[in-house]
């Protein structure tokens, strides 16, 4: 299996603090924006090396965009697919102790703000533009003006997506893909959550690949816990194949058809390689099913996701 269905996300390089469990000790250990940013860069260098050719990003990722542009700039590749999203503001203000590291707010206005801001990093690179972990009681789902400024986005050619967070996220896939401006849909892509922990959107995303929506799937690695804290199927699955449990978390994604796109958050190249090296891992189906057996119920994945500290 190539690279050509994993994306690599800037979330945890972005910005000098993130929620995954086991990237304090990839990250530099002074996270001040110039180091960020070469940290960045690498990661960037040996992804495209690698033949990745997707980069996730979004306007609450800190600086995300800005060292994205700024590879570009410097390095000139072509054919990199680019997505981020808007909904979500960073204001973090650089801080690892921040009490707050970013706000939420689903409307017109934000949109046209940050859809600004993004252009004006990424002109048109950006092929996929997502609102930013839509739940089933954003108010984008009644505000008109929003759904139209989204349709006419899809209509000047930049796919329009979501992504989806919390133990009710098959309830936004689906109610998300019947919204119509028009007569026709707004959106062609969902970014959802699953891992083997947190399965519970597979049937819905199965259902929008079906049809014809596109798939990409983040958090695969749990925000770290199924390396820092893989449970023993884990492991001892890792073992049989000679490589590591976030190796074995991102094969088990990709063994669903219905995923498009691995999003993948390393922060450090060596955390890239053993990442990538799900390409080379062909579960069994007795594996499949042992990873299967480890789903925990959504609304205990999520108040434990939500426990983890900014660090």
């Amino acid at each position: 299996m190539s690279a050509d269905r994993v994306a690599l996300g800037l979330a945890a390089l972005g910005r000098p603090a993130y929620i995954n469990l086991g990237s304090e000790g990839a990250l530099p250990p002074v996270r001040d924006v110039a180091s960020m940013r070469a940290a960045t860069f690498a990661v960037l260098d040996d992804a495209y090396a690698a033949g990745v050719r997707h980069v996730d990003v979004a306007r609450s990722y800190g600086r995300s965009e800005e060292f994205l542009a700024g590879w570009f700039a410097e390095r000139g590749h072509t054919g990199v697919e680019v997505s981020s999203k808007w909904g979500y503001a960073y204001v973090g203000d650089w801080r690892l102790d921040a009490d707050v590291h970013e706000v939420k707010e689903h409307s017109a206005a934000r949109f046209a703000a940050q859809w600004a801001e993004t252009l004006a990093l990424l002109a048109d690179r950006v092929g996929l533009y997502q609102v930013h972990s839509l739940t089933v009681d954003s108010p984008l789902f009644t505000d008109e003006p929003l759904l139209e400024a989204l349709a006419e986005l899809s209509a000047n050619g930049v796919a329009v997506g979501f992504s989806t967070s919390g133990p009710a996220q098959a309830a936004a896939i689906e109610r998300a893909f019947a919204l119509e401006v028009a007569g026709r849909p707004v959106f062609s892509a969902v970014q959802s959550t699953w891992n083997v922990l947190e399965p519970s959107a597979g049937t819905a995303l199965a259902a929008a690949h079906a049809a014809g929506n596109r798939v990409l799937v983040k958090e695969t690695l749990a925000n770290g816990r199924l390396v820092v804290e893989a449970p023993a199927a884990v492991r001892e699955i890792a073992a049989a194949h000679g490589t590591g449990p976030d190796a074995v978390a991102v094969a088990a994604v990709l063994a669903n058809g219905w995923v498009d796109r691995a999003v993948i958050g390393p922060a450090s190249p060596a955390q890239l390689a053993s990442n990538l090296r799900a390409t080379t891992v062909e579960l069994t189906a007795a594996e499949r099913a042992a990873l299967a057996g480890l789903a925990e119920e959504p609304g205990a994945y999520w108040r434990h996701r939500s426990s983890l500290a900014w660090r």
